[in-house]
């Protein structure tokens, strides 16, 4: 529907202004983890730090696709700004991750959808895959770049040993420890949770394909009310001069509603 995609848009938006850091010059330069491996990284980890993000019950889920070197992110959360009120949401933000070179595969590439400055780089700095796991992005800019590291866990809760060590590990490629906002994943919904509002932004919701049915309803949309408003005046003119003919009817024969053609991106 309209109203629930351009709150996704805007909450997306929104949400752009947290989770990095911003520094003058390149990206540092990040060792990835030797002899990784992600088919041992996929399915769901919960985000138990994060840099500089207002959200809370952040989870990570990593998939593969039928393209070798290529796998999705879906980040769900409670969004902060809808957290300020009683709405029920989940609020699924879904990305690409590509392996640039097969040889050094915990050195990526991740995408999403409303990323304006494109792409940037995806390095799984370290990780046993059972427990734990650190995360270092950095998107270049003009003449700066933005970063954010991500600390996770297969459960809801670190050991605090596991936490320092990470840490350490961050900082020594300049991530300011006090820059890691401590994500709550408590009193959070099930994963598979289906109640309230879910919004959703995949790499597909602003496809060529559908942003063309969107338009294309937009201008049924549009030009069945004018119809509708020109039809509705001939009744007016009708009544006012005494017409036996009565057109009460929506011009299609049935009960109209702007509000049920009006459903943009799916």
């Amino acid at each position: 529907m309209l109203s629930l995609s351009a709150m996704g848009v805007l909450l997306a938006l929104c949400g752009g202004a947290f989770s990095h850091t911003y520094h003058l010059g390149a990206c540092p330069v990040v060792e990835p983890m030797p002899g990784f491996e992600m088919n041992k990284l996929l399915g769901v980890w919960y985000v138990i730090q994060k840099t500089s993000t207002a959200s809370h019950c952040l989870t990570y889920n990593y998939t593969k696709t039928d393209e070798p070197g290529k796998y999705e992110i879906e980040q769900v959360s409670q969004h902060f700004i809808l957290g300020l009120t009683p709405l029920k949401h989940d609020y699924r933000y879904t990305g690409t991750l590509r392996v640039i070179d097969p040889a050094v595969p915990a050195r990526m590439k991740v995408n999403f959808p409303l990323s304006v400055a494109g792409s940037a780089s995806y390095t799984v700095v370290m990780t046993d895959y059972t427990s734990h796991a650190v995360i270092f992005t950095c998107q270049k800019l003009a003449f700066a770049h933005r970063r954010s590291a991500t600390i996770l866990s297969r459960t809801k809760e670190l050991d605090r040993i596991y936490l320092d060590k990470m840490r350490n590990k961050l900082a020594a490629y300049g991530v300011d420890p006090y820059d890691l906002s401590i994500i709550s994943q408590s009193d959070c919904p099930s994963l598979n949770n289906s109640e309230g509002v879910n919004i959703n932004i995949e790499p597909d919701t602003f496809s060529s394909h559908n942003i063309g049915q969107a338009v294309r309803k937009t201008g049924s949309a549009i030009a069945d009310g004018v119809e509708y408003v020109v039809e509705a005046g001939k009744t007016v003119y009708h009544k006012v001069a005494n017409s036996k003919e009565d057109l009460t009817e929506s011009p299609s024969g049935r009960a109209h509603s702007l509000k049920d053609e009006v459903e943009w991106l799916p």
